[in-house]
């Protein structure tokens, strides 16, 4: 039976939206250092993975195994929002979570023990892809489990925070574990901070779905997980403000993640700024998009915010394309900070329409699809962004990047059920 329909209250469940606000909410938190653990661990755990696949291979060959985690989750993504949806996401993140654990801690006694090569690696990266494909969506689902339509702003402002916590804390931490043993070393780190996740996901007490969200009932058992998966593709496209704003997210995310990524890159080798050069803009970035985070955590809410997920992205877009041109690094990095505030507010309240215009029985889908749009569309334009640099530079490619990411905003614009959406008060 689904959590979201307990016929016997325990004490893993809420009957009640809990009175204060998420970020003093303890049940709330418990979910919040649980996640953030986990991705401290999986930050470390890719680390590791990259330089055990170097020390073992070839640059090609490592960067198969690094990559190869990502076949099997865009293939399986979709399937898995359906078993969230179908299982309740708290069992699906602490299966997961605790699958992912055994296997990372298993690799790193087989490493300390023997030099089993690149095989091991490229069936771990594998089995991690399979195991992202369910976590991901269940993650995405669980909000709405914990804690009321309210406070789900707020709650996508602290996981946001808990994704720069761990991209700042998990890359030394992960480097620390090399320089003292290795790989196998380091993997055994990312092994037990998954593992300090489990027992608090446990500790996390759910909330009871309103009937009509409820996935538990007889006939919801009695569908096929095939028509789970083509409904809840309906049910996104045909919805006022999901719909747009998947197109909006794949838009955005198209023009933005090609010149962040590679662009960067041959931007800071192309004006002499160098890897340190490039890290200052990275961090400024990273920054902006902090405070994004912090400002939806304090605020819990923001009023028009359909308004402000498509207003920010465009002048957000508008400063991708002014990078280029900047005529120093201090003045990057500052441009950056633009680009992170604006874009990470944007995304931000994109994250939190997803999940407070969403009923709770259909979020394990509706983070898949948005999954798929990141994970499948964005990463098409890095290739392509670098290929197009190669022929006319940095400056008209990071001007035409812009111009797909402000589009995402004027098509939110234009839908009057994005451009008219508000978070619950």
């Amino acid at each position: 039976m689904s959590e979201g329909t307990t016929s016997v209250p325990d004490a893993l469940t809420l009957r009640a939206t809990p009175a204060v606000p998420a970020h003093r909410d303890s049940n709330v938190l418990r979910w919040v250092a649980a996640y953030t653990a986990s991705m401290v661990g999986d930050t470390v755990f890719y680390l590791a993975l990259s330089w055990a696949a170097v020390q073992n291979g070839t640059p090609a060959e490592a960067g198969v195994v690094t990559a190869v985690s990502a076949v099997p989750r865009a293939l399986l993504l979709l399937g898995g929002g359906v078993v969230a949806d179908r299982l309740g996401p708290r069992r699906v993140v602490i299966g997961s979570d605790a699958v992912r654990c055994v296997t990372v801690l298993a690799v790193a006694a087989m490493l300390f023990a023997t030099d089993p090569g690149l095989w091991l690696l490229a069936l771990l990266a594998v089995v991690f892809g399979i195991v992202d494909a369910v976590f991901m969506p269940a993650v995405g689902a669980l909000p709405a489990r914990i804690t009321g339509k309210d406070q789900l702003a707020r709650v996508q402002g602290m996981r946001g925070l808990a994704v720069r916590f761990a991209a700042v804390v998990g890359a030394p931490l992960g480097g620390l574990g090399v320089a003292v043993g290795g790989a196998a070393a380091a993997f055994a780190c990312a092994g037990l901070l998954i593992a300090v996740s489990v027992p608090l996901l446990i500790s996390v007490r759910m909330r009871e779905l309103p009937p009509d969200d409820a996935t538990g009932t007889p006939a919801a058992r009695e569908t096929t997980a095939w028509r789970d998966l083509t409904g809840g593709l309906r049910y996104v496209r045909r919805h006022r403000v999901l719909g747009p704003l998947m197109v909006a997210i794949a838009l955005g995310d198209l023009g933005f993640v090609g010149p962040l990524n590679v662009g960067l890159t041959l931007l800071a080798d192309e004006r002499g700024w160098g890897a340190s050069g490039m890290g200052w803009v990275l961090a400024g970035f990273g920054t902006g998009a902090g405070a994004a985070a912090l400002l939806l955590t304090v605020r819990g809410r923001l009023p028009r915010a359909g308004c402000v997920a498509a207003g920010a992205l465009i002048p957000g877009a508008a400063a991708i394309g002014t990078l280029p041109h900047a005529p120093g690094l201090a003045t990057a990095v500052g441009t950056a900070v633009v680009v992170g505030l604006l874009t990470g507010l944007s995304g931000a309240m994109c994250g939190a329409l997803l999940q407070t215009q969403s009923d709770p029985a259909h979020l394990g889908r509706v983070t898949a699809v948005a999954g798929i749009v990141s994970l499948g569309v964005a990463p098409l334009s890095m290739p392509l962004s670098a290929a197009a640099i190669g022929v006319w530079g940095t400056g008209p490619v990071f001007a035409v990047s812009a111009a797909v990411c402000a589009l995402g905003g004027v098509v939110a614009l234009g839908a009057p059920g994005v451009r008219r959406a508000e978070l619950p008060g």
